[in-house]
């Protein structure tokens, strides 16, 4: 919709809404005329009611509104003394219009002093469910979203696992868009799996002021630009073009800001000729070629710090009963060895020794002379001066080695994952100049996220029909990338990030856990991890003993005061 549909909109409801009431004004002693003011009527309305007028807010935040709107009507009709359950259920199924039958129909009257009390057990139970479902997406939308790390695109400076609290303040908190959606979930609701969402209606793009800008390697929640995916995380053909807001969320670190020129040499990131100085947290990787003519053991890349290989074993038989002990392990089916015996892949923490002993496991540990690895630079030092490893190569994906899956997923750029620029990322206001050269780069970013239409006859580039030979950008772009550089999927793919796609900003991890892909049985908390922030600088500190500290005074003060005014 656009602004004057929602005005024109916005008006109609309240000629709905002074139309269904105004009787109703009058006999609550107020003024006919007072049902049809905008936002007056409201605070009116709260004081007929006997609510507070901080719920006018709530009926006109999305989302939250679709809670609080029903719960007014409810309000509205036990002001004047209808209070049974069927009074309830026709108010709410027929959408608030069984209030115009109140108005016009019954010989109602006002109650001034009434109780605000549920006179049931399940309507206090209702009401308190109610407003924490309120007071929790009020939340979850304008200020801390919980989210967790699924993929190991920033290994190692977030880890698969991580329970983070991403603020939407720091950036600022967009408001919603969707405005028809099912509270606190995102795109699928639980269970039945479906969308939970309403396409249409949708509001402008708004975001609220924040205190801080976006800065350059900073690490970023966003929608996925590229997003079409009816489910993440599940295999589907179906694909399906979502609002803004209800597009999955990404986490990758801001290498390149509006402005800058970035260019990718040989796997490194360069912004402006200047090859980018990274946060001491941060933890780049790059995928290496170790060989070894003892063999490359597990032991050695777990020493230099790789967390993303598999471990192969040979089992000279197993029985049903081991089988079972060792499928919380394994990360393939086991197949049978041409040698003989039974093959077992695992992930990183291979099948633990006690298992092994318990269940009388006759294994051999495979240990191949070639192997790859994703380390970081210090780890594949430590690992060149391992005496036992013979050499540890960096792959960097050849210049010739092309395709148009990688940005701008144009044929006419020979650009990959290790070697691609440079690129001028828009800044808002600027202008650059549009060449049939450098439109794969901008196209997207003028047809789909700044709305217009683009096309081009006989060499001449057309942006709503007009000739255009330039072009001035609405917004400023991201680029995001993961530090797990050949194992994340990022702009390198799908190009720009725009600044109406932001969520917000991670900033502490309350919680993460070892192995959380593999199973409840398989999970070890990392408490050096836990209450730690995810900014700052030096080796990250555990601030759960001083929360814990905290909560134990409380308490105990709680306890305190309560025995004192007991005795009081």
């Amino acid at each position: 919709m656009t602004a004057t549909q929602w005005i024109l909109f916005f008006f109609l409801i309240q000629v709905i809404h002074f139309l269904g009431t105004w009787k109703l004004y009058k006999k609550a002693g107020r003024q006919a005329w007072e049902a049809l003011i905008p936002v007056y009527n409201a605070v009116v309305l709260m004081k007929i009611i006997r609510r507070p007028w901080w719920w006018v807010i709530l009926l006109f935040l999305p989302i939250i509104n679709l809670i609080m709107i029903p719960v007014v009507w409810v309000e509205t009709i036990r002001s004047f003394g209808r209070n049974s359950t069927a009074d309830t259920a026709l108010v709410l199924l027929s959408l608030g219009f069984y209030i115009y039958y109140v108005n016009y129909m019954l010989d109602v009257e006002y109650i001034q002093d009434r109780s605000l009390q549920p006179r049931t057990a399940l309507g206090e139970w209702v009401s308190s469910i109610l407003f924490a479902v309120v007071a929790a997406t009020l939340v979850h939308t304008y200020f801390i979203q919980p989210y967790v790390i699924p993929t190991s695109s920033l290994e190692q400076s977030l880890l698969v696992g991580d329970f983070l609290f991403v603020s939407k303040f720091h950036y600022g908190a967009r408001t919603p868009m969707t405005t028809v959606a099912f509270p606190m979930v995102h795109d699928t609701l639980p269970v039945v799996k479906g969308k939970s969402y309403l396409k249409k209606p949708q509001l402008p793009y708004f975001r609220l002021p924040g205190f801080q800008n976006i800065k350059r390697n900073d690490i970023v929640v966003f929608s996925w630009p590229a997003d079409t995916v009816e489910q993440f995380f599940v295999k589907t053909d179906k694909r399906i073009r979502k609002p803004i807001d209800k597009k999955s969320n990404y986490v990758k670190r801001a290498v390149a800001i509006a402005g800058d020129t970035l260019e990718i040499k040989d796997g490194f990131v360069y912004i402006d000729g200047e090859k980018t100085v990274l946060p001491d947290r941060a933890k780049p990787q790059y995928s290496y070629q170790i060989k070894s003519a003892k063999g490359v053991t597990s032991a050695a890349l777990l020493e230099a710090g790789a967390r993303e290989l598999n471990r192969v074993y040979v089992a000279s038989s197993v029985n049903q009963q081991q089988l079972n002990a060792l499928i919380p392990y394994l990360v393939t089916n086991p197949q049978k060895s041409p040698q003989g015996g039974i093959i077992l892949q695992t992930g990183r923490t291979g099948i633990p020794v006690k298992v092994a002993r318990k269940y009388n496991l006759n294994l051999k540990e495979i240990a191949n002379y070639e192997r790859e690895a994703t380390l970081t630079l210090e780890g594949a030092e430590k690992l060149k001066n391992n005496p036992a490893i013979d050499s540890v190569i960096r792959y960097v994906m050849p210049k010739e080695l092309t395709n148009t899956l990688f940005f701008p997923n144009d044929a006419s750029y020979t650009w990959n994952l290790d070697n691609m620029g440079p690129v001028y990322i828009p800044e808002a206001g600027k202008t650059i100049t549009l060449t049939p050269r450098n439109l794969p780069l901008y196209k997207k970013i003028i047809r789909e996220y700044e709305g217009n239409e683009l096309d081009m006859k006989n060499g001449t580039i057309l942006i709503n029909g007009e000739p255009a030979s330039e072009y001035t950008f609405k917004q400023d772009y991201y680029w995001m990338m993961g530090d797990n550089r050949h194992r994340s999927e990022d702009s390198r793919y799908w190009g720009f990030v725009p600044y109406d796609h932001v969520v917000g900003k991670p900033v502490f991890i309350w919680m993460s856990i070892e192995n959380f892909t593999q199973g409840m049985k398989n999970w070890e908390i990392r408490w050096d991890r836990v209450f730690t922030t995810v900014g700052g600088e030096g080796k990250p500190k555990s601030y759960l003993y001083w929360f814990l500290g905290a909560l134990a005074l409380y308490l105990g003060w709680s306890q305190w005061r309560k025995r004192k005014n007991k005795t009081s």
